[in-house]
């Protein structure tokens, strides 16, 4: 049999059992789609990475769910790098950020990674800024779907569709406890998203339960393989800009916009989402979306030769 070893983390999250887990599979330059298919499955984490090559500076990966191969994936990329430190493969530099080229199959990313004060990875992924439109949704149905009544939406914002690497509904709701009576039909608003165009239903509330934080997240993600996602960097980073869009919140003195969302509270799973954003009259300008990872297994898969 054919031995492949891989880890498991838990993303956004200081320690196991929270965050948004994601699976690493190292040596996979000889694994093909269907392989890959039935490894993601078998481990049934919402994202595995597949790396097929590797240096100091660059990692060559792909990521696939239990149903299919996602175009970019944010607590992947967090536990992605997390492992390639672990592991030896990049190293970490006291006082400088270490860059590192994540190449998918259709696009490059930017990844920085740091060491905290800790001696933990702290990873920032580089996200281009979604661009926003007005869907005509049926906003009643939609309701229904998360077991609200419509007038829990926030009466003073949007809800718009940002259009990234994934396409989100962004749902302004009133509070917390809007949050919290939250019941997904998740069959509907999986079909819900399929006739929209959309990947995602990002409901969000400004209320939230830890003072740090800026915004409380759900994120329904049953078109794309996953329930509910505990922690999720691009739902976030296009929640961070649907923010800066609206003028709700404002730079820091070092010109930087950061935005501290908390997510996963419902399903048990809590994770904590940094955004880091630098814009100048012309908009975005730069957009990461970060934190750490806690490994929680990792081991070898056997699998046929054939």
């Amino acid at each position: 049999m054919a031995t492949v070893p891989f880890a498991l983390y838990d993303a956004f999250t200081e320690t196991a059992f929270g965050g948004s887990q994601a699976a690493v599979t190292l040596d996979a330059v000889d694994l093909d789609s269907g392989i890959r298919t039935k490894i993601a499955r078998e481990i049934g984490a919402p994202a595995t990475s597949f790396v097929s090559a590797y240096d100091a500076n660059s990692v060559d990966a792909r990521f696939v769910s239990t149903v299919m191969e996602l175009p970019m994936c944010g607590h992947g990329t967090i536990c992605l790098m997390t492992h390639m430190v672990d592991s030896g493969f990049i190293e970490m530099v006291d006082g400088d950020a270490t860059i590192v080229s994540l190449r998918l199959p259709t696009t490059t990313a930017t990844v920085e990674i740091s060491r905290r004060d800790d001696g933990r990875a702290l990873i920032m992924l580089d996200i281009q800024p979604p661009s926003f439109r007005h869907d005509s949704l049926d906003l009643s149905e939609l309701a229904d779907l998360l077991g609200v009544p419509e007038d829990a939406y926030n009466p003073d914002l949007p809800v718009e569709t940002a259009a990234g690497d994934f396409v989100h509904l962004v749902v302004p709701v009133k509070d917390l406890t809007t949050m919290r009576r939250i019941t997904p039909d998740l069959s509907g608003i999986k079909q819900f998203c399929i006739n929209a165009g959309l990947e995602t239903v990002a409901v969000f509330s400004r209320e939230v339960a830890q003072p740090d934080h800026t915004i409380h997240v759900r994120d329904f993600c049953p078109a794309v393989g996953v329930s509910e996602s505990a922690a999720a960097g691009t739902t976030n980073a296009a929640l961070t800009s649907y923010l800066i869009r609206h003028d709700l919140v404002q730079a820091n003195q070092a010109g930087q916009i950061i935005v501290q969302a908390e997510q996963g509270h419902e399903i048990d799973r809590p994770s904590s989402i940094r955004s880091v954003v630098t814009k100048d009259d012309d908009g975005i300008q730069r957009l990461q979306v970060g934190g750490v990872a806690t490994k929680i297994l990792d081991g070898n898969l056997h699998l046929p030769e054939t």
